[in-house]
């Protein structure tokens, strides 16, 4: 039911975790090494210098973060020299308090892509590839930086941890609720990839206390005391504090075809339609009674209409996307807070720091429909930020989206998601969007693998995850590719590739057949949930030579039934 918006005003507190990330009131730290040139955390685009960040760890961010851009870019020259550098400069045994949730989104995530995507990018690569390399082995040793984070009675980890020391006696535990249950993708990726589960199993474990933590009403809070798991903020919402935990519910769910991660989210999803839904906006709530605590936009929750995306729910989703639309043609950009019943923004909330979400949401609904309104959102973010943000040096925050002043800081997210999504809504024929016409064999230690061929899974952070290379690596006999069956397979797609190129340029991309429905849709969820699945030779994903499955679309949504 869609309720009517109230108009109680309420004071807006101090949000911390994955919605509080530093800028020019961070103090700033001189790096070892650079009047060698070893690049700062985030540029200063005002002063045309740099600056490093503990909370960041001092890994030289804004290229980790920008790498695979680069590639999607098509600027393989500099993706390759940027890896050399990052494999001289980076050292994760330094005495800082670095912060779990950005180091595993940023770091983690974005090795393990450049990782994954390198040979595409033509750096030669060593024998066991994409089991091994370099760039696999640092994404390793920055998440075991993070593991000492877990080491709690429920299993939920601290925010912050000492990359050297482990977790500091004083540290508070205090987390915020996307701290705790944004670890599943890369995770999951990583203990596929490395043949060690310990990964994958802190991140469900996580995820799994969360879950039990909800209230009677199906709501989560946004901040936890991960010793006691007792709630410490009980605002429940889809924004600041909670957003990619429920992002990573669905995507972890594509991922990894876990049909009870997918069950998980659309139980919140009948909560939040429930409580916090007023008139196609989402309101904070009260997570035990359900009443209204602040009737606010963030512009963080404008991730939300791509995330109804991917369970197919699009009408729901341009109804939402539309309203934040609207905050963006009134500013030029989305304030951090809008006041939803006054119209305008919240006092010192009104920064616009060039976030991606609703340019993310436009690609993904772009993709899935085609509506050219959705082109439009993309004409006028490019237009405002060239007109607003550009700088000699860079792009700089808008301080104030009302006077339009600008602040010294150019965080790294800009190059990693907000470019990144408007090239990709531009680009249809980039190699993100493969339709699973083309793709390429590798053979491992394992068996024959097949990359390339689309379905991207995006963390948080914008960096794509190919989800067939989960099974190139697998160490359990049970998990282990029949290898002939999929050799006679590929060599039968070989001998007959180019009337299967012509079939597919003739009849477009593949679409699910009419009536089948889709394993994550809504209306299906209830029966999938009540059927035990199968039990299959091969994992899903597995079978490389055949398209994708209406299980994980193509272009990385899940479609509707197509009847």
């Amino acid at each position: 039911m869609v309720r009517q918006v109230p108009t109680a005003p309420r004071q807006i507190p101090p949000t911390t975790g994955s919605e509080s990330r530093p800028c020019s009131t961070t103090p700033t730290i001189q790096l070892p090494g650079e009047s060698k040139g070893k690049p700062f955390d985030e540029l200063q685009p005002l002063t045309c210098d740099g600056h490093g960040h503990d909370t960041w760890g001092r890994f030289s961010l804004t290229l980790i973060d920008a790498l695979d851009t680069l590639l999607i870019w098509g600027n393989v020259s500099e993706f390759q020299r940027v890896i050399e550098v990052l494999q001289d400069n980076v050292d994760f045994d330094i005495d800082v308090n670095a912060s779990v949730f950005e180091t595993k989104i940023q770091v983690v995530g974005g090795f393990l892509s450049a990782h994954l995507l390198s040979k595409k990018a033509g750096v030669e690569v060593e024998a066991g590839w994409p089991c091994s390399r370099p760039l696999l082995r640092m994404a390793e040793e920055a998440a075991r930086k993070l593991l000492p984070a877990f080491q709690t009675p429920t299993g939920m980890p601290y925010g912050t941890v000492n990359l050297l020391h482990g977790v500091n006696p004083g540290e508070t535990p205090v987390t915020c609720t996307a701290g705790i249950g944004t670890f599943i993708v890369e995770f999951a990726t990583l203990s596929s990839l490395t043949g060690d589960p310990v990964f994958e199993d802190v991140a469900r474990v996580a995820l799994m206390h969360l879950w039990e933590s909800q209230s009677d009403i199906g709501l989560v809070g946004n901040h936890i005391d991960v010793l006691t798991g007792k709630w410490v903020a009980q605002d429940a919402g889809i924004g600041a504090g909670v957003d990619s935990y429920f992002e990573y519910l669905v995507k972890g769910a594509i991922l990894l075809q876990d049909e009870k991660l997918m069950a998980m989210f659309l139980e919140y999803n009948k909560a939040i339609r429930n409580y916090t839904r007023f008139d196609d906006w989402y309101l904070w709530v009260q997570m035990y009674k359900g009443t209204v605590s602040m009737p606010v936009f963030q512009s963080l929750e404008a991730y939300w209409p791509g995330l109804q995306s991917l369970i197919g729910d699009i009408d729901n989703a341009m109804r939402t996307f539309l309203n934040y639309y609207t905050i963006w043609k009134q500013f030029g950009g989305l304030p951090e807070f809008y006041n939803i019943p006054q119209g305008y923004t919240v006092e010192k909330q009104e920064g616009y720091p060039l976030r991606p979400e609703l340019i993310e949401s436009a690609m993904y609904l772009y993709r899935a429909m085609g509506d050219p309104t959705l082109l439009e959102l993309g004409r006028d973010a490019v237009e405002s930020i060239e007109k607003i943000s550009k700088v000699e040096c860079g792009f700089a925050t808008i301080k104030d989206l009302r006077d339009h002043k600008l602040d010294n800081c150019m965080e790294s997210f800009f190059l990693a998601e907000t470019v990144k999504y408007l090239y990709l809504l531009f680009d249809p024929t980039n190699f993100i969007h493969n339709n699973g016409s083309t793709f390429d064999a590798v053979i491992t230690l394992y068996g024959e693998c097949i990359l390339g061929a689309g379905g991207y899974i995006f963390n948080t952070e914008a960096h794509p995850i190919d989800p067939a290379t989960l099974h190139c690596c697998r160490r359990l006999k049970e998990e282990q590719w029949e290898v002939e069956d999929l050799m006679r397979e590929f060599y039968s797609l070989k001998r007959n590739r180019s009337k299967f190129q012509k079939k597919t340029m003739s009849s477009g991309p593949w679409e699910p057949p009419a009536g089948s429905g889709t394993l994550f849709s809504p209306e299906n969820h209830d029966q999938a949930r009540e059927r035990k699945p199968a039990k299959q030779k091969v994992p899903l994903l597995s079978c490389p030579s055949q398209p994708f499955t209406s299980k994980l679309a193509l272009l990385g949504q899940v479609f509707l039934d197509s009847s």
